[in-house]
């Protein structure tokens, strides 16, 4: 090989190795991860406090038998809940 071949390969490689390749095919749209709360009482206490105020239910909604009933079996789910619309 020529010595001014061999210096043109090496700037060649030089400038190849300085170039950024795309990331677009390295780059992918993060799954949605559903983040479970774990129960406390205060937490249900600040959000049955939210539900009476931004519902506008009057107090004792909370304290009604059906109220309970419907917490009472939300509890047993081991999946979360989903209410229908």
């Amino acid at each position: 090989m020529l010595p001014e071949d061999s210096q043109d390969r090496k700037k060649a490689a030089i400038s190849t190795n300085l170039k950024q390749s795309a990331l677009d095919t390295h780059l992918r749209e993060p799954t949605a991860i559903e983040k479970v709360v774990l129960y406390t009482d205060q937490l249900f206490h600040k959000a049955a406090i939210k539900w009476l105020i931004t519902t506008n239910q009057p107090l004792q909604a909370v304290e009604h038998l059906s109220f309970k009933k419907m917490i009472d079996i939300a509890s047993r789910a081991s999946k979360g809940v989903i209410i229908p619309n």
